[in-house]
């Protein structure tokens, strides 16, 4: 059975999908779909996304039902030790998971991931140091690395573009 939630976030309404096992999907959604049907792991996704947006969490400890091919997972599992307001390259993380030749693969991993915030996608720039591409939108993932940086204001409102990925 899956469940869902959404959460108004700085960045506009997001939309979380979870099973028994754990979170499956975090999205930005435009309008809100259907009626909120919680489960233990969506739940406690709401408080850990409400926290991170306060400044207060930096890592996610709530369980996750990752989908995705071994390769995907590995990847996956890189992003994760990203430190919180810490951002690598392409090619740093593919040679960090013994692939060095593997970029773009790491960038199409990157580009299907679907727990952006909690699998940070968003710490991965190019290396030339300039944001490159992100599912939610390039004004998204500055406002995330802005904001893991402290570079916000105390009430973290978003001033860009409406945010939705579809």
């Amino acid at each position: 059975m899956t469940n869902s939630a959404h959460y108004q976030s700085p960045l506009g309404l997001i939309r979380i999908t979870g099973s028994e096992s754990g979170i499956q999907e975090i999205r930005f959604v435009r309008v809100k779909k259907g009626l909120d049907n919680t489960n233990k792991h969506v739940d406690q996704c709401l408080r850990e996304l409400d926290d991170y947006f306060k400044g207060k969490k930096q890592d996610f400890s709530v369980a996750l039902d990752i989908r995705g091919t071994k390769f995907q997972k590995q990847v996956w599992r890189a992003l994760r030790k990203i430190g919180y307001g810490r951002t690598t390259c392409y090619e740093y993380l593919a040679r960090s998971i013994g692939k060095p030749k593997a970029c773009r693969a790491v960038g199409q991993a990157n580009h299907v991931n679907n727990l952006p915030i909690i699998i940070p996608c968003h710490r991965v720039i190019g290396k030339n140091g300039k944001l490159t591409g992100y599912a939610g939108g390039l004004h998204i993932k500055k406002w995330l690395l802005e904001h893991e940086k402290g570079a916000k204001n105390s009430c973290l409102c978003y001033q860009g573009p409406e945010a939705a990925i579809y």
